[in-house]
């Protein structure tokens, strides 16, 4: 029981040390101002709680408040959902329509992702996110939704607050030069000598709340009409771009095979279901899903297989020519480079003159590779694969894991 108590102790403080970071530090911040600011500008300047309005008004923001932080915290602590350390399917022939894991050292459910950040493979992985500083996934999903919705409510709501305090406050003061225009306000009644007056440290920080309020409402608004359009697809953003490539990789090899989309279950109110329920668990467990008629479990999971495989074929050998030490924006390897970093938190990885490395992608002067391991560094499950400098790497005149020339058509394969 010692041992049992110890651990559930070591997890909590795990958890918690998820706030320790920044993503977490400045969602709740803006949290904090905007909340704070918008019950002081009503209660103080505003709508005061001797007012019926006022009351309703002082009870409403305390509900926005409550709401986008239960939804807030239940995102980040509940998680995704990870898949079992050492998981694999029942029948052993399954084993062959599904991708391993070296880390998690077992097999991916159908929809599972490993996550680098997490370093765990994620049920229903959608992407991770650095404002919650965890994955958004199977069992969290609605939260995160939910939170994304009532987070610009909530922000538009106290933009109100804030304009209409700066307005009724300043309006006898200053002179905008459109004083014939007037805001029916008798409706609201407010002490003309409030307690704290309304002075230019007040006008500042509702100016700053405001701010951070509309920000909020434009930002976080768009990513839940992002996380709707994929819902009520019955995707995930990381399932989308798997759709994509699988149409790209089917022209591109110009085949005959037509890539159909397992789990969307043709109508938007099921697919919703799937993610929002009355009891706030989601259906299924996160291991197999419901499908079309014509697709199977693993419809997806076989087609990640083909555009993994196709991956490998299309990758160019490079070989460093010049070290680097995997910084974000480094200083030594030219002002247009140092300029031109990705703007994203996939990593960067070092390198040592001589060593190999097989480009996937890249950008006019950042690439995207793996770095070539050895036989036990592969079958420890090691992977080093990031973003690096263009101008670091030369092009090899012979691709020495195929054997052929680089330049060669590798699509006739």
């Amino acid at each position: 029981m010692n041992i049992l108590s110890s651990l559930i102790r070591f997890e909590n403080l795990q958890e918690l040390k998820r706030l320790c970071h920044w993503g977490p530090v400045i969602a709740l911040t803006v949290i904090a101002i905007c909340s704070t600011m918008a019950i002081l500008d009503s209660i103080l300047w505003y709508w005061p709680l001797d007012t019926t309005g006022g009351s309703i008004n002082f009870i409403i923001l305390i509900n926005w408040t409550v709401l986008i932080l239960y939804n807030y915290f239940n995102a980040m602590f509940v998680g995704p959902g990870y898949i079992p350390l050492g998981w694999k399917p029942e029948s052993s022939k399954d084993c062959l329509c599904l991708q391993y894991c070296r880390v998690c050292q077992g097999f991916k459910a159908p929809r599972s992702h490993h996550c680098r950040k997490c370093n765990r493979c994620v049920m229903k992985m959608d992407h991770h996110c650095p404002w919650i500083n965890n994955c958004c996934g199977h069992q969290n999903h609605a939260y995160f939704t939910s939170f994304l919705i009532l987070a610009p409510l909530g922000c538009i709501h106290a933009a109100v607050i804030f304009i209409m305090t700066m307005y009724t406050q300043l309006y006898d003061r200053i002179s905008f030069g459109w004083s014939s225009v007037k805001i029916d306000i008798g409706a609201v009644k407010r002490d003309q000598r409030p307690i704290i007056p309304f002075g230019v440290s007040a006008f500042a920080m509702s100016l700053f709340a405001l701010g951070l309020a509309l920000g909020t409402t434009i930002a976080v608004g768009m990513l839940f009409f992002i996380q709707m359009k994929v819902i009520l697809r019955n995707r995930t953003s990381i399932e989308v771009w798997i759709e994509e490539k699988a149409k790209d990789r089917i022209q591109y090899y110009q085949i005959g095979e037509e890539f159909i989309f397992p789990y969307d279950l043709g109508s938007k109110w099921e697919n919703f279901k799937q993610v929002f329920t009355w009891s706030g668990i989601p259906e299924g467990d996160g291991i197999e899903w419901p499908v079309q008629e014509k697709c199977d479990q693993y419809t997806l999971t076989i087609e990640q297989m083909k555009q993994k495989a196709d991956k490998r074929i299309r990758s160019v050998q490079y070989r460093v020519i010049e070290d680097y030490s995997g910084a974000c924006c480094p200083l030594n390897k030219g002002v247009k480079t140092f300029f031109t970093t990705p703007c994203t938190e996939e990593p960067r990885i070092k390198l040592r003159k001589g060593e190999v490395i097989f480009a996937t992608r890249g950008l006019k002067r950042w690439m995207y590779g793996d770095k070539a391991l050895d036989d036990e560094q592969v079958k420890a499950g090691v992977r080093v694969r990031g973003w690096f400098p263009r101008r670091c790497v030369e092009k090899c005149l012979y691709d020495t894991v195929n054997n052929l020339p680089v330049n060669e058509e590798k699509k006739d394969r």
